[in-house]
């Protein structure tokens, strides 16, 4: 089974855009959970113009599902790694400033980088997962340097999903094979949504865990929250 991991950073957007606590990051994060969602995911950057590193503590203490801590792996990352220990890591290559992910790592060129940070976050019991696209060769150095996991960026799959979406996948799918060939854990988000989630779940030979955040906000806008993470869990099935 996939596992849906809802990114709240949109949440967190909307309460900053306003002040206070309106609407409350920790409560659509515990409404989520009790409406199905089997992980939160969050992406604290430096700027805190959504999640704060305070908003992790507080859900760190209050969720109940796998907590996933996505970002940049500087110092005040890995100090938030190291002080909540939650049960993943994404490493994605954002440099401070970005708009949202739009890249996987080179894991080639940033071996030697990427190698130790791993092995250090691993060490607190953290599992790890590296933000990353479909070059096979990419794969075989995120496996060699140690990683547990690999998140697919599939921004490019959901740009062509109405054109070809075979051809979207097909990508994803060779990529997906040989992940699980070197028995990586297998991850995917960035711009799946219930139109293309579905396909891309059936195409591929394993995947773990997926995880939302535009889209869904967005579609819970027009459905309600416990409605769009119960529509996309269906999809998941």
């Amino acid at each position: 089974m996939t596992r849906l991991s809802v990114n709240i950073n949109k949440i967190a957007t909307l309460r900053n855009a306003r002040g206070g606590q309106t609407p409350n990051v920790l409560q659509f994060a515990q409404d989520a959970e009790r409406f199905g969602a089997q992980g939160i995911t969050v992406h604290p950057r430096p700027d805190e113009r959504h999640i704060t590193t305070k908003d992790c503590y507080d859900l760190f203490d209050q969720i109940q599902t796998e907590f996933n801590i996505e970002g940049y792996p500087d110092a005040r990352y890995l100090q938030l790694i190291k002080n909540l220990r939650p049960a993943q890591a994404t490493l994605v290559p954002d440099p401070p400033g970005v708009l949202t992910s739009n890249a996987g790592w080179n894991c080639t060129a940033q071996a030697k980088f990427l190698e130790p940070i791993i092995a250090q976050i691993q060490e607190l019991g953290v599992r790890v997962s590296l933000f990353i696209e479909t070059n096979l060769a990419q794969l075989d150095t995120a496996k060699a340097i140690g990683t547990d996991r690999i998140e697919f960026y599939t921004g490019p799959y959901a740009a062509n999903y109405k054109t070809d979406k075979s051809a979207a996948v097909l990508p994803y799918v060779l990529a997906a094979q040989h992940a699980q060939q070197l028995g990586l854990g297998i991850n995917a988000g960035h711009d799946l949504s219930l139109e293309n989630l579905a396909f891309f779940k059936t195409q591929l030979c394993a995947l773990d865990e997926v995880s939302i955040g535009h889209a869904l906000i967005v579609d819970a806008l027009y459905l309600g929250i416990e409605n769009t993470v119960q529509r996309y869990l269906y999809e998941l099935r």
